[in-house]
């Protein structure tokens, strides 16, 4: 029995020796263990590369440089300048100046006295030799102008003439040198999107730049002025900016800030100007003629609503209902008639009741102009001859 234990003593520590030997040397002949099956799995982890004490940034690419307007904004600031008046108005009389007694005594101390009230706004030089395009409101009934640039400079202005219905004016400023003129953009390329610049001097802060994006184009029937087709944006503009510079992204005008639409009478990303197409015909013609000559056949027009449209079963879509028409006008010596519907201007489609006025306005006064009108279910072709369109009341306007 001692030689049995002895035989299996020593076979037992034979195997576990050879079992060691072959977990030491060749552990993969040994069976898997935990569900695993074939050679022993393995877990490689990729190991964060330990950083240097001082790490050298790499170069910045094209599309992760920061954004500038700078150059811009350094190619439009020297054109853009301050615009100061100075104007007399009348103080309301005091109610004891219809005493006599009283006047007897004081005289006219009390009186209907004028004083004087000082405005501000901006402009934006338009040639070397110093004509200014600005706002009418800005100008409006100002006895005194000066200009005062960029550089610091300060120089009297006089009124070359004004446009109320567009609410434009052009100035000519009276300095020794020839001064930094703005470079005109194209209106027609803007997009909604586009990012501009508003410079003007809001608040007589001094000379302020302003960025934001197109946010309409087209705009009209806001009341503002007679004649409208602003670029909206939302830059901020505030009381101070009328007459300034809206420019595009590469400095060049694109428009002239007008107005803002405001509760407060700050900013609140709405504001107006006028495309610089509008503002170069209308300046164009002020410097020619010192003034405006517009086309005019002596309609009133309202918007064809599909209501009105269904009612006067016009098929076309667009056109401006004839609402009335003035005796003895062009239109009248035409043939026009209250209740017509417009639908072509030389040409031209009317798209409506503001559309209409533009294309009218365009027409040279003296000329034979073909208006296409639908009347009893057809469409005639009427002559007129373009009148000139006489001065109207300024429009009341939320400009700042």
């Amino acid at each position: 029995m001692q030689r049995l234990w002895l035989v299996f003593a020593q076979s037992v520590t034979a195997a576990l020796a050879v079992l060691f030997v072959i977990a030491t040397l060749r552990p993969d002949w040994l069976p898997a263990r935990n569900g695993q099956t074939g050679s022993s799995a393995t877990v490689s982890a990729a190991q964060a590369a330990l950083l240097p004490d001082v790490v050298t940034p790499p170069a910045r690419t094209e599309a992760a440089r920061v954004v500038t307007y700078a150059d811009a904004a350094q190619k439009a600031l020297p054109s853009v300048v301050h615009v100061f008046t100075t104007k007399a108005v009348k103080t309301p009389q005091h109610p004891l100046m219809n005493d006599p007694v009283f006047r007897h005594f004081f005289g006219d101390r009390l009186g209907n006295q004028p004083q004087r009230q000082m405005g501000l706004g901006s402009g934006v030089i338009v040639s070397e030799d110093g004509v200014v395009l600005t706002n009418n409101h800005v100008v409006e009934a100002a006895d005194e102008i000066e200009v005062s640039l960029n550089d610091g400079g300060k120089y009297p202005a006089t009124l070359i003439g004004s446009d109320p219905e567009s609410d434009l004016a052009v100035l000519r400023v009276k300095a020794p040198n020839k001064l930094p003129a703005a470079s005109f953009g194209e209106t027609d390329g803007l997009r909604i999107g586009d990012v501009v610049l508003a410079i003007g001097n809001p608040f007589d802060v001094g000379q302020t730049v302003t960025m934001g994006i197109v946010s309409a184009l087209g705009r009209s029937q806001l009341g503002i002025n007679t004649f409208e087709n602003f670029i909206q944006t939302d830059a901020a503009i505030n009381p101070g900016n009328s007459g300034g510079a809206l420019v595009d992204a590469d400095g060049n005008l694109v428009g002239i800030n007008t107005a803002i639409y405001s509760r407060s009478g700050g900013s609140l990303g709405i504001g107006f100007a006028i495309p610089v197409s509008t503002a170069r015909s209308v300046m164009e013609q002020i410097v020619a003629n010192g003034s405006v000559t517009r086309g005019w056949v002596g309609v009133e027009v309202q918007e064809l609503t599909p209501e009105l449209a269904e009612s006067f079963k016009v098929p076309a879509a667009g056109g401006a209902l004839i609402a009335g028409v003035m005796r003895g006008s062009p239109a009248d010596r035409g043939g026009v008639r209250p209740g017509d519907v417009l639908l072509e201007v030389d040409g031209r489609k009317v798209k409506d009741a503001s559309g209409m006025l533009q294309l009218i306005a365009a027409l040279v006064p003296g000329q034979q102009a073909t208006l296409k009108i639908y009347r009893s279910g057809g469409e005639k072709d009427l002559g007129v001859t373009v009148g000139k369109r006489p001065v109207t009341a300024q429009v009341q306007r939320r400009a700042e």
